[in-house]
């Protein structure tokens, strides 16, 4: 019997997430504990009130708190479009979107095709998940970070529903080297939306996973990912440690080598050992030789470590050992190296980032006017894409436009106050526990 069509995006929403009215009211109460703090003022909603939503019988909008709330929950639309059509305020509805409905078809037929299965899997399950985390991998960088969990948690579970099914070692290995795979791609979604105690835990998932089937690539990636986390959270020494043991494994292609020791760079220059800093930088600039390996340079996507992304962390950490020039060169050939690449493969979070380390470098030669030229490409990023890389950068610049010489200053006035309002709407802010921010911004 076929269900009727969804009336609102907000119904179609919690069709897609699986949430009837219970699940609902649980997930909205811990939106508004986090917006509003345990208040008995926090806004509610009762089950005649759900129906009214999902069925499109809002008569008047609900209060702002309401707004915000449901705004949380979903932060790529805002409540107009919540309570809107479907396809009208969402392009991915399934009455639209034939690519969504060809790809679950294609899954479901595949799973019910491997059902019959009992104590191993086919081959061919293995195959389509391995398709599907390298796609995954790949698109990274058109994603949100919203949108990045989301299809890095769907995976996960298909993933675990398929190592539940079989008993077969090499199979199994093959699903827990797909299942780290997956962890570490959701590490760096909840890193760039703030969610950093997570996207460690996540971290540490992935090394497990890399450890126990001795898949060190994966081991290297997880270790150097919480190398970073580590930095950014202020444990620049446990940054060091991380980058340093990831570089001792085996089995590592030179992609990995040059990510590793971009971070280890990154993380010596917060703790102000300038001399470590120009040495991790110089390693990991070195001429390549030849060696691969199957998650870096295979799969690659999220997992490389392209050469505009290493010039971006260079210009970074330039910035912090206080070399103005290096990191203005660095930022430029980023910025030159992303443009040669075909429009689908540009990065934005890249390029954002290396035109905010660029003018970061020429403020730090008082170049006001310059900055605020180099930040033009910045500002080109739609909200749901501003993560927290992007939003760090602009944050530093911001907090460097309040020294006294500034104050009073049009331009600098103006940058300062449109780089507020650009993080304010980003998801490390919106829906992040965005208080975890201010220690590294500052």
């Amino acid at each position: 019997m076929r269900t009727a069509e969804p009336k609102t995006l907000l119904a179609w929403l919690c069709d897609r997430d699986r949430l009837v009215y219970r699940r609902f009211d649980e997930r909205f109460t811990e939106v508004g504990v986090r917006l509003f703090g345990n208040n008995p003022n926090n806004p509610t909603c009762g089950e005649s009130q759900f129906r009214r939503w999902t069925g499109g019988k809002l008569a008047t909008m609900p209060g702002p708190a309401t707004c915000q709330i449901l705004e949380a929950m979903w932060p790529q639309y805002k409540a107009e479009q919540l309570f809107g059509s479907p396809a009208q305020a969402d392009p991915q509805a399934p009455a639209n979107d034939l690519e969504e409905r060809v790809r679950m078809t294609a899954e479901e037929a595949l799973e019910g095709a491997d059902v019959t299965a009992s104590a191993s899997i086919s081959d061919n399950t293995i195959d389509e998940l391995r398709d599907q985390v390298t796609a995954t991998a790949r698109q990274y960088h058109r994603r949100s970070p919203v949108q990045a969990y989301e299809e890095g948690d769907r995976l996960r579970l298909a993933i675990e529903r398929q190592r539940d099914r079989t008993q077969v070692p090499v199979q199994q290995q093959q699903l827990m080297i797909l299942n780290g795979q997956a962890a570490a791609l959701l590490s760096v979604a909840a890193f760039d939306l703030g969610f950093f105690p997570s996207a460690r835990s996540l971290a540490r998932t992935a090394a497990l996973f890399g450890e126990t089937t001795r898949f060190t690539p994966l081991q290297a990636y997880a270790d150097g990912t919480l190398a970073f986390i580590a930095y950014h959270t202020g444990n620049a020494t446990e940054a060091v440690a991380k980058a340093t043991r990831a570089l001792s494994y085996g089995g590592l292609g030179d992609t990995a080598h040059r990510r590793l020791q971009a971070i280890k760079a990154r993380a010596h220059a917060h703790l102000g050992d300038v001399a470590s800093a120009r040495q991790a930088i110089l390693l990991s600039a070195e001429d390549a030789h030849g060696k691969r390996d199957e998650l870096h340079d295979d799969v690659a996507g999220e997992f490389a470590f392209t050469l505009e992304r290493l010039a971006m962390s260079t210009s970074t950490t330039a910035l912090l050992i206080g070399d103005a020039m290096q990191a203005e060169a660095n930022a430029r050939r980023a910025l030159d190296l992303i443009q040669q690449r075909p429009s689908e493969e540009q990065s934005a979070h890249v390029r954002a980032g290396a035109a905010a380390d660029l003018a970061h470098a020429r403020l730090l030669a008082d170049d006001v006017d310059g900055a605020a030229d180099a930040l033009q490409p910045v500002w080109d990023v739609p909200a749901e894409h501003r993560q927290t890389g992007i939003v760090v950068r602009t944050a530093r610049i911001g907090h460097h436009l309040t020294r006294p010489q500034y104050h009073g200053a049009q331009v600098p006035t103006a940058l300062r106050e449109r780089i507020e309002d650009f993080n304010r709407v980003s998801p490390p802010h919106r829906i992040g526990p965005h208080v975890g921010l201010l220690a590294i911004e500052s």
